[in-house]
């Protein structure tokens, strides 16, 4: 290991060419970060709480949150996160297809780190991948577990 550090990252999305593209670019930009998934608001905060069967899950330093989520979506779990003292310090990235401004304002009001629309071309999307991710890595210090 070239001491880069390893990040815990949860990503919430229920489309599975998008958790496909995601996993290829970061193997592709040979990330070395944990991936975790879940598809919908509610296991996204039943695994960010450790109830049920995400009871052993990692903590996460990362969530790449999708907004258009089915069964609670991306602005709920969102509020919830930074609502709760325990999970409001996990940085948030809302990875969306949505580039309505009041999307962008709510995530932001919501207290979102940052806010980006997913690209449709698959080599754009591995750069912004790549790039969240140099950002969180090897940027921006996150805090302690």
């Amino acid at each position: 290991m070239d001491g880069q550090k390893i990040i815990d990252v949860l990503l919430v999305e229920d489309d599975p060419g998008d958790v496909l593209m995601t996993r290829e670019a970061f193997e592709h930009n040979k990330v070395r970060n944990r991936l975790s998934v879940v598809q919908d608001g509610v296991a996204a905060l039943e695994f960010l709480r450790k109830q049920g069967e995400h009871a052993d899950a990692p903590t996460p330093d990362l969530v790449l949150l999708d907004l258009n989520l089915p069964r609670m979506d991306g602005r709920e779990v969102l509020e919830a996160m930074k609502s709760d003292d325990r999970l409001r310090a996990i940085p948030v990235v809302v990875l969306t297809t949505s580039e309505a401004e009041e999307d962008v304002v709510r995530s932001y009001s919501l207290h979102a780190n940052a806010y980006v629309t997913k690209p449709v071309d698959f080599d754009r999307f591995i750069d912004v991948v790549r790039q969240i991710d140099e950002f969180f890595v090897e940027v921006v210090r996150l805090p302690s577990r």
